[in-house]
């Protein structure tokens, strides 16, 4: 405790925005039952938008990033954990206006830390992240909806991102027909080794904007782009079948209609990772511990230390991540 590392973002003379490593001190870290001492994080699309001075996930500056943290309580005030627990904290305001796994130590409120699940290392919990419990949270949405493996084949849009990678392995692990879109058609290998049995490129699921309806393809979706793209693949869907949606990166409107609604009986559903109560977060992190566990966990990882932070920040920014970023704490 005392000093430690962490990833800064703060404003310029000029209002740009840069990340520094900087040293800081635990007793400058916000008010809360734990002390954490971060071993692993990872790196998203939010933490990225933070990174760079989006006020609309970030108000006040200078701040350090990171929406997920792994690591062991060194200081507990609270009898449900104690000093050497191993925890996972992802999502509510962690990395958004308090200071977020991006740094060594991190303090936060009990209420937002589920302890490690058996079945799943600290390392292994980051590699997955938020990305990977968003991933598992849209299956298990579609499963809900009635989307099964024999319902025919599942699109992943954004399938070489964070969610997208994680989505494709878990669907191909529970039997799933997959079909990965993808705006990078020199990744087809990445994503056919993941478990995709066919690779559709972006630009095709931008066509056809115009109509009410398009031909029926999907049984299911998993959409972590958003944008017209998202409104498409509702106009594709089966009868009957439905699309979860998690992401923007295309864009937050799009423009709809109800005939998909009406004539197909198909399902838009939403997926929300931050603000999820703790015990089905946690009931989530244990399916992807047991049952639904992931080998070969690095093949979709890139390690990174703190001082590569900064340029994998730019490449998500870019659009040039692919699979998933680990950030190793040490």
């Amino acid at each position: 405790m005392g000093k430690f590392m962490a990833l800064q973002a703060r404003e310029g003379a000029e209002g740009e925005f840069e990340q520094a490593i900087v040293e800081r001190d635990t007793n400058d870290l916000p008010a809360g039952e734990l002390l954490i001492r971060v071993r692993y994080s990872s790196l998203n699309y939010k933490d990225a938008l933070s990174a760079s001075g989006n006020r609309g996930v970030t108000k006040q500056f200078p701040h350090t990033p990171g929406i997920d943290a792994a690591g062991v309580v060194e200081a507990s005030s609270v009898a449900e954990f104690g000093v050497g627990d191993e925890v996972i904290v992802t999502g509510y305001d962690l990395g958004m206006n308090t200071a977020g796994g991006f740094g060594q130590y991190i303090r936060v409120p009990a209420a937002w830390a589920l302890k490690r699940p058996a079945g799943l290392s600290l390392r292994e919990a980051m590699v997955l992240g938020t990305a990977g419990l968003t991933a598992g949270l849209c299956v298990d949405k579609l499963e809900q909806a009635g989307v099964a493996a024999d319902s025919g084949p599942v699109l992943v849009t954004g399938a070489t991102g964070g969610v997208g990678s994680v989505a494709v392995a878990l669907l191909a692990k529970l039997g799933y027909q997959v079909v990965a879109s993808t705006g990078k058609a020199e990744q087809g290998a990445f994503l056919e080794a993941l478990g995709a049995e066919r690779i559709v490129l972006r630009n095709e699921l931008q066509e056809g904007g115009e109509r009410p309806l398009l031909k029926e393809q999907w049984a299911g979706a998993v959409d972590t782009v958003g944008g017209d793209i998202l409104f498409n693949v509702v106009k594709s869907l089966r009868y009957g079948g439905s699309v979860a949606c998690c992401g923007l990166t295309a864009g937050v409107g799009f423009k709809a209609n109800v005939l998909p609604f009406i004539l197909r009986g198909v399902n838009l559903l939403g997926v929300d990772s931050v603000e999820l109560p703790l015990v089905v977060k946690a009931s989530m992190w244990d399916k992807l511990s047991l049952q639904w566990k992931l080998e070969g966990l690095d093949r979709l990882v890139t390690e990174v230390g703190l001082r590569q932070l900064p340029e994998a920040i730019r490449a998500i920014l870019a659009g040039q991540q692919v699979g998933r970023v680990l950030v190793r704490l040490d």
